[in-house]
């Protein structure tokens, strides 16, 4: 099972995809947002269609002691949203400390600072997917 990885974020939406046994997650994109919820969505859209997905995972933030924040709530708003206007099932995963590992991967990798801006999203994205496949297992 092909699944899209999603760590939405203010500014920038990360993108991975796993393989089609649902075993491994890479990241592959950034989107910039739009000022267009719908216009972002139709994007995503296009994304599950392309790597032929069958579902979506997308990362919630809770806070560190589980509890849904203000974060939370407004991904939460947006995933109903996303449910709405994609093809697929939209599932969420907890994303605690997905960044500060992405973060730490792309550290270890040697990328300065200004180049792990550019992708820590869609690190972060496969960091959300991959806990999630690991977890079906």
């Amino acid at each position: 099972m092909r699944a899209l990885g999603i760590d939405l974020g203010e500014k920038r939406i990360g993108i991975a995809v796993s393989d089609s046994n649902g075993k491994v997650a890479t990241p592959i994109q950034v989107l910039v947002r739009s000022k267009s919820t719908k216009q972002d969505h139709n994007k995503i859209n296009e994304l599950v269609n392309e790597w032929e997905a069958e579902i979506v995972v997308v990362g919630m933030p809770y806070s560190l002691n589980g509890s849904k924040g203000s974060a939370a709530r407004l991904v939460e708003k947006e995933v109903e949203k996303l449910s709405d206007s994609i093809s697929v099932p939209v599932t969420i995963h907890d994303e605690r400390l997905t960044t500060v590992i992405a973060a730490q991967e792309l550290s270890l990798q040697g990328l300065d600072n200004k180049r792990q801006r550019e992708v820590i999203d869609q690190v972060a994205a496969s960091v959300i997917l991959q806990s999630w496949l690991d977890n079906r297992a």
